[in-house]
């Protein structure tokens, strides 16, 4: 069975020590550096060519790498991966080339193997709006993308979805019939490439914290409180 090598960096020993045990204990990883400083990393990448390499992104040396000419490794067979807190998520991927991936420190352990699993293979990963579960680059991208195609009535139902309105609800509000949100709703996840409303849901909230403009609800004759004016 191929083993997939693996470099890992990080300022702290508690997330190394961790990053250790978690791919210790999995057949198909083999760490073959441990880095407490930005320096040693970049020496082992460049000696020892793993196949995977998790960085920490609060080192700017190893940002740097993903920038040519500084001491860039863009022609390494190296998938350099960063390893993020949720907070510095948005960061990370504007500096972070679609040669990268990135990956959430709050993740479960399984969910990093799985993602580092998928790296090796080939694909780049970022997180989701649900963090635990990563989805490749461009997936994320089509999505996003795929979002200019939504009517506004489409986008009314997506917002009315994030809230965790039912489809009775939601039709409710909006005054049109059960079976009509059933068919917007095909509609929004054939265009989305999503299959259900928690995915539907994760990707308007993640819309909205990147501060998406809200759709303005339409009248419906009722007030915010749902009496009538």
């Amino acid at each position: 069975m191929r083993r997939t090598s693996v470099v890992i960096a990080d300022r702290h020993p508690v997330v190394l020590q961790g990053l250790r045990s978690v791919l210790g204990a999995e057949s198909d990883f083999n760490i073959v550096a441990s880095c407490g400083e930005a320096a040693s990393c970049i020496e082992a990448i460049r000696t020892l060519t793993p196949d995977i390499a998790i960085l920490d992104p609060a080192m700017p040396e190893l940002v740097a790498l993903t920038n040519p000419p500084a001491d860039s490794l863009e022609s390494s067979p190296t998938h350099l991966v960063f390893f993020t807190a949720a907070e510095d998520c948005d960061f990370v991927l504007s500096s972070a080339p679609e040669i990268c991936s990135v990956v959430l420190k709050d993740v479960m352990p399984e969910t990093l193997v799985r993602s580092l699993r998928q790296i090796a293979n080939g694909r780049s990963l970022v997180p989701s709006a649900s963090a635990d579960q990563p989805v490749a680059r461009e997936q994320a991208t089509n999505s996003e993308n795929a979002l200019t195609a939504l009517t506004v009535r489409e986008r009314q139902i997506m917002r009315l979805v994030s809230e965790g309105l039912s489809n009775k609800e939601i039709g409710r509000r909006l005054s049109i019939a059960d079976g009509t949100i059933k068919v917007h709703l095909h509609n929004i996840f054939q265009k989305l490439e999503i299959s259900n409303r928690t995915a539907l849901a994760a990707l308007a909230i993640s819309q909205n914290d990147r501060g998406a403009p809200q759709e303005k609800q339409p009248h419906s004759g009722l007030s915010p409180t749902g009496g009538l004016r």
